[in-house]
Order: structure tokens, then C-alpha cells, then sequence
């Protein structure tokens, strides 16, 4: 991929013509087609936006997907800014929203009051859905590039209000949360708010920014913060990230730490104490994880242990499965998956097999959501459970084999580079759609859980054919949904109908939590408003 000067990115994206904003309004030709593309580079960012974290893939390093997500992000915010906010209501990558909601801020003045308003809504809404470290991540990135304009201040401001427990935060997040108060100065009430109102008056602002003056806390986990210094008991009050460090200084043993400890670990911080350990994670356990996380879990086993201990992890898998499928459970007809194993699935250092945990929990899925279901591994695998990066990658011979099953629908899961022979699989998609199945009797999607950088985009198999970037195994049935659009038979006007719904239905399950206060300050000026604590927001 070429290296380019952010600067000539950003003319690059400023050059761009702009399209009227809201093509569905538009009637003529030109403006038709400038409707076009607007919805085609919106399909293009979701994908990018689903699948990108600008970490290093198997075919890129860092800085190569960090410079391609930056044009893009650039790009669709100066060119289409009503459709680069309501991306907010997809399902879009945590990484992602968090850029956005920062470009947005820094870039207030362009917007016009109307798309402030609804901005602020979308911002709101999904500043609740994030976790919490994510959050501060991003304020104190606004704080770095000075953006504190008073709408920064009041999501900042908003957003500290709706924590359930400031105090919780200090002690988890205390450089963050130091670093969001001096940049946003939220009033007293808010910092007294909560948990930490049944204390005195001003413990959160002494406890972040004038340590040791006081000698006892009304809060409980602020006062076992300060008693940790010295006491030993008081550790095990503590969140388990926080006592590590001062179980360190204690000189306590790992094993009777992790031991009294317990009771206060999270779900994921279990998960991971017991991989780094070596111990064996409990039944209990795997069948509280979702589906691609239970996948990569099953995927970080050597085989023997996955053979070992196969009942346990099938059975926990095929129940993850179900309940992602919900109400949708057997009602896909006859389906068809190709899988893509090959050594490329193995993804990069810092996304370990991810692209193959994606294929084996949409295999778990699939089987869920289908009546009657046929997986073809492009290794030839008949053992999902012993799925394995290795290989290359015959995806046109996979999809030979898929087709003559006859299937209502068939789901391609890879990267989407065909190598064994190159170019068969869009050639052969081609000729099925064009000559033996032109009225689409079998529907064929392509799901990519890799982000090509240098093509900008998920790498696509064959124009005919629909391709949708992928995180979660478990969105796959709301991206084939998506994917319709992807394959040209709908125009920019359903399009834009659907993202409506979308986020209409994103803005409500959002806005019925918050109280009357907060939801007049959500459509208000500022255009923020406080929310309640969303699922991710919360402990996991």
C-alpha cells in the first residue's frame, strides 16, 4: 500500500465533491446519482467500520490499516456527515464509534443545528453502550487535541452524571477519571452523585486530587483504597485489576490471592486468570460467554484437551448458539456454509485466530438457525472441533461442492483470498448467477471478518454476489440483512429507509431508560443527554 501524508489524505478527502446530504430527497439524475454513491461509500465504511481496528492483520501491518481506516473515516465524515453519525446505530466495532463520536466532537461547527441535535442523541446513546475505559480512552483523546468546546463539556459532563458509581470508577479508572473532570469541571452534584452521596460532601474531588487529606471515606471502596496501603484484609475489597497491584506490594502468594479474590473477579477476568494459569474453565463458566468468545476460548486449546474434553465444549457452543439464533432457530430452510480454515484464518499476533473463531462460531450458528445444514471446511474438515489454520485456500472448489447440495441459501465465511487455483471462486459464483441460477433461487451471501487496507473495503469474491464485513459471529443475521444492499438489486432510497429504522430503533431502546430530566436535556442545545447504564457499560 502506497504511505501517504495524513495531509494528503485529508485533501484527498476534502476534494471529494459533496453530495447532497439526504439523496431520497433528490429527483433528478445527477442528484440520483450522487444519492448512489453516497449509499455505496456508506456500505463500504460500515463494512470497514465492523471489521477494522487498526490492528495488524495477516496480510497488513498497523500502520497500514490505521492510515486506510483514517482516509475513510476522513472521507465519509467531510462528504456525507448525516450518514457517517448514524452509523452510530449500527453494529459497528467498539474502536470505530469511539472514532467517530471523537471526529464529531472536534468537528462541531461544521454541522448544522438540525444535525447537532441528532448527533448529540446518537453520541449519548452510544457513549452508554461502550465500556467504560473505552470512554475515558476517548476524553482524554479530546483532552490531548484540545477540543473543549461546550458541547464536548456537556456529553463529558452528561456522561459522568449517568455512572452508577463514580467512586467505582476512581479506583478502577483514577488517572482517566482525574484527567476527564479537569478537562469537562462537571459541577459538585454531579461528583456527589450516586453511591458517593451517602458520603460527605467533596470525597470524590479529595480523593482524586488531594490524596491522604482525609482519614476515612464514606464510600466503601474508596475508604478500602486508602486502608489497602497498609492492610492486607482491605485488598480483597477491592476490584480484582486494582488488588493485583497491592497484593504484589503485600507480598501475598498468586495462588491464595486468586483464592479470596474471587468472589470480586469478573466474568472475562475469570476466563483469562484461569487461561494464564492453566487451569480448566468450569462448565458454569462456558456456557455465560457469547458464541465467537466461547470460539476462540475452544480455539486457544491444544486439540488434545478440545478432544478431551469435546461434550462439554460442544454442548456449550451448540447453547451459545441457540441463543444467539432466538426466535430465528430453524428458519433458514436448507443451508450450505463454506468455511475457510486455511493458514490465513490464523489472522495476526494481536488477533489470534480470529478470522477462524468467526468460521467455527458461524458454523455453531448456522447449524442453529438452519432446518437442515451442510458445512464444507475449505481444509476438508469433518471435525469443526478440531478446526486448525493450514493450508491454502480452494474456496472454488468449496463452493462447487456447496452448490450442488441444492441449498435455499449459502453462506461463504473467509478473507476472501481464493488461491487454489486464483480467481476460480468469482468465476464460478459468476457463472451460477448469470447462467444456471439467474433467478436466484439459492440466496448467496459472503461474510469477511478481515479488513482489506489497501482495497479499503472487505475483500469481495464476485460482483454478483453480496459481501458484508464481520465482527461477531452472532450479527451474521442482521448483516445478511444488510448484504441486500451490497448486491445492487435495492436502490440508495431503501437504504436509506432502513438506516432510518435502524436508527429510530437504536435512539428508543436507548431513550425509554433515561429519566424525564435526562431525556430533555437529550434534544436539548447541547444535544447530550445523560442515559442509563448500558449492558457493556456495566461489569462483564
Amino acid at each position: 500500500m502506497p504511505v501517504q501524508s495524513a495531509g494528503s489524505v485529508r485533501s484527498a478527502a476534502s476534494a471529494r465533491p459533496v453530495p447532497p446530504q439526504d439523496p431520497t430527497e433528490t429527483t433528478s439524475t445527477g442528484e440520483l446519482r450522487a444519492g448512489l454513491v453516497a449509499a455505496e461509500d456508506l456500505l463500504l465504511f460500515v463494512n470497514a467500520a465492523i471489521t477494522a481496528t487498526g490492528q495488524r492483520e495477516f496480510r497488513s501491518d498497523a500502520a497500514e490499516q490505521q492510515l486506510s481506516l483514517a482516509f475513510l473515516h476522513e472521507y465519509v465524515q467531510v462528504n456525507h456527515r448525516s450518514l457517517y453519525a448514524a452509523a452510530l446505530a449500527l453494529d459497528i466495532n467498539d474502536h470505530n464509534a469511539a472514532l467517530i463520536v471523537e471526529r464529531l466532537l472536534r468537528t462541531a461547527r461544521e454541522a448544522t443545528a438540525e444535525q447537532k441535535r441528532t448527533e448529540g442523541r446518537l453520541i449519548a446513546a452510544r457513549l452508554a453502550l461502550l465500556p467504560p475505559q473505552r470512554v475515558y480512552r476517548l476524553f482524554r483523546a479530546l483532552r490531548t487535541a484540545g477540543v473543549n468546546n461546550r458541547r464536548t463539556r456537556a456529553v463529558q459532563r452528561d456522561w459522568l452524571a449517568a455512572r452508577p458509581d463514580l467512586g467505582l470508577d476512581a479506583v478502577k479508572y483514577r488517572r482517566w477519571l482525574k484527567s476527564a473532570v479537569r478537562h469537562s469541571h462537571p459541577p459538585a452534584r454531579v461528583l456527589d452523585s450516586g453511591a458517593l452521596s451517602a458520603g460527605r460532601a467533596g470525597e470524590l474531588g479529595d480523593f482524586l486530587f488531594r490524596p491522604g487529606i482525609r482519614t476515612r471515606y464514606g464510600h466503601p471502596l474508596l475508604d478500602a483504597y486508602r486502608r489497602a496501603h497498609y492492610e492486607q484484609q482491605a485488598v480483597y475489597e477491592l476490584p480484582f485489576t486494582v488488588a493485583e497491584g497491592f497484593a504484589a506490594r503485600h507480598r501475598v502468594p498468586r495462588e491464595r490471592f486468586l483464592e479470596r479474590i474471587a468472589p470480586r473477579m469478573t466474568r472475562l477476568e475469570k476466563l483469562r486468570t484461569t487461561e494464564a494459569t492453566g487451569g480448566r474453565t468450569g462448565e458454569r463458566e462456558l456456557s455465560e460467554l457469547p458464541l465467537t468468545r466461547l470460539a476462540l476460548y475452544a480455539l486457544s486449546l491444544p486439540r488434545a484437551e478440545r478432544a478431551a474434553r469435546r461434550t462439554v465444549l460442544t454442548a456449550a457452543l451448540r447453547s451459545a448458539a441457540r441463543r444467539s439464533a432466538g426466535a430465528g432457530a430453524g428458519s433458514w430452510g436448507r443451508v450450505s456454509a463454506v468455511l475457510d480454515d486455511s493458514y490465513s484464518s490464523y489472522g495476526s499476533g494481536v488477533k489470534r485466530r480470529r478470522p477462524l473463531a468467526v468460521a467455527l462460531a458461524a458454523h455453531f450458528l448456522l447449524e442453529a438457525l438452519a432446518a437442515t445444514y451442510r458445512p464444507h471446511w475449505t481444509s476438508g474438515l469433518t471435525d469443526p472441533l478440531m478446526a486448525h489454520p493450514v493450508g491454502p485456500t480452494p474456496l472454488g472448489t468449496r463452493i462447487l461442492d456447496a452448490l450442488e447440495d441444492s441449498p435455499d441459501r449459502l453462506v461463504i465465511v473467509s478473507d476472501g483470498w481464493d488461491n487454489a487455483p486464483p480467481g476460480l471462486a468469482g468465476e464460478v459464483l459468476r457463472l451460477w448467477r448469470t447462467a444456471l441460477d439467474p433467478g436466484r433461487a439459492t440466496a448467496v451471501v459472503h461474510v469477511n471478518p478481515v479488513y482489506d487496507a489497501a482495497g479499503y473495503d472487505v475483500r469481495r469474491l464476485a460482483p454478483s454476489v453480496p459481501t458484508v464485513g464481520i465482527r461477531d459471529a452472532e450479527d451474521l443475521p442482521a448483516l445478511v440483512e444488510v448484504g441486500q444492499f451490497t448486491e445492487g438489486r435495492t436502490g440508495p432510497a431503501e437504504l436509506r429507509a432502513y438506516l432510518d429504522r435502524r436508527t429510530e430503533r437504536f435512539l428508543r431502546r436507548y431513550e425509554r431508560h433515561l429519566p424525564d430530566e435526562g431525556r430533555g436535556r437529550g434534544g436539548g442545545r447541547n444535544g447530550s443527554g445523560s442515559g442509563y447504564d448500558g449492558g457493556k457499560a456495566g461489569r462483564v
